[in-house]
C-alpha cells in the first residue's frame, strides 16, 4: 500500500496521503489536495539539524487546494515555508494564530475554531481543540490555541490530531461526525514521541507511541500512520527514539497489519473496503 512517489490519480472518493517529515504529510481526499503543518526547514533553531530531507521537496509538490495549522510551535509552523507555498489557496488555522498570520502578511489565513466546519474541495474540514499549549514563545500565552482535525467525504475520512495528549475527549471528533453515524474511521494519522523518564511532563500535551496505540484503538480506524518522527531531533530524544518503541510493539499489538509505518517520501493508499 505505499510506493516511492506520491499519486494522485484515484478517483475522488479515494485516500492517499505521503509522508513529507515531521507533522507535513501530503493527502489527498475527495480530489482535493491538502498540507499540513508545512515545514521544510533544514533546522529548528540554531541547533536542532533536520536528520532526513524532506519526502517530497517544496519545488515537487503537486498542485495545493489548502494548508490545514494546528498550532504555533516553529516545528509546526515555519514561516520560511509558508513564504514558499502558494498564497491563493485558504490556510486553515486556530483563530488566535490567523489573527497573528493576517498581522503578518498572510491574507489567505482562515480561521476556524473547535466545533466549526467548512466545506474545502470535495470534503468537509471539522476541528476540535487538541490538548496541547502550542504558543510559539515562552510569554506569548495568549497565543495557545491548538486544533485537531478530521476530513470526511460522505464515504472516506481522516483523522489529522496535530499535538495533543490522550484524554477522554481525544475521540470527540470522530464519535460526533463518524461514530454517530455509523461509520468508521479510515485513517488515524497520529504523532508519536518520547521523553525520558524525568520529564514526565510530556504526556500532559503530547502522545508517546504507546498512547498512539491506545488512541488508534479508541479511534477504531482501519489504519495508523504515525508521524512527527524521523525529521528532528529534540533536547530530550532523538528523531528516532518514538519510532524504535513504536515497531518493538508492533508483535503485540492485535491490530499490526494495520499499522502503516512511512518513510520519508513513501505514500499510503487507502484500500477498499
Amino acid at each position: 500500500m505505499s510506493g516511492s512517489e506520491p499519486s494522485h490519480r484515484a478517483d475522488r472518493a479515494a485516500l492517499s496521503a505521503t509522508y513529507i517529515g515531521h507533522a507535513t504529510l501530503l493527502i489527498r481526499l475527495g480530489g482535493t489536495t491538502v498540507l499540513t503543518d508545512p515545514n521544510f526547514d533544514e533546522a529548528l533553531g540554531r541547533f536542532l539539524p533536520r536528520v532526513s530531507a524532506p519526502g517530497v521537496p517544496l519545488d515537487k509538490l503537486p498542485s495545493l487546494d489548502c494548508l490545514l495549522l494546528t498550532h504555533a510551535h516553529a516545528d509546526h509552523l515555519s514561516f520560511k515555508s509558508l513564504d514558499s507555498l502558494p498564497r491563493d489557496i485558504p490556510l486553515y488555522a486556530p483563530p488566535v494564530i490567523s489573527r497573528w498570520l493576517r498581522r503578518r502578511g498572510y491574507s489567505h489565513s482562515e480561521p476556524i475554531a473547535p466545533g466549526e466546519s467548512v466545506p474545502v474541495g470535495g470534503f468537509r474540514l471539522h476541528a476540535a481543540a487538541a490538548t496541547h499549549r502550542g504558543n510559539r514563545y515562552g510569554l506569548d500565552r495568549w497565543r495557545h490555541e491548538s486544533n485537531m482535525y478530521l476530513l470526511e467525504t460522505n464515504d472516506v475520512s481522516c483523522f489529522f490530531a496535530g499535538d495533543t495528549a490522550l484524554t477522554p475527549e481525544s475521540t470527540h471528533l470522530v464519535d460526533k461526525h463518524i461514530i454517530a453515524k455509523g461509520r468508521r474511521l479510515d485513517v488515524a494519522f497520529l504523532p508519536i514521541g518520547h521523553a525520558p523518564w524525568w520529564k514526565p511532563g510530556f504526556r500532559k500535551g503530547h502522545l508517546t507511541s504507546d498512547d498512539a496505540l491506545s488512541l488508534f484503538d479508541r479511534l477504531g480506524a482501519r489504519f495508523l500512520i504515525p508521524y512527527h518522527w524521523g525529521t528532528f531531533n529534540h533536547v530530550t530524544s532523538t528523531a528516532f527514539d518514538a519510532i524504535k518503541r513504536l515497531r518493538a510493539a508492533l508483535p503485540d499489538h492485535p491490530n499490526s497489519d494495520s499499522i502503516k509505518i512511512l518513510e520519508p517520501g513513501e505514500t499510503f493508499r487507502l484500500p477498499a473496503p
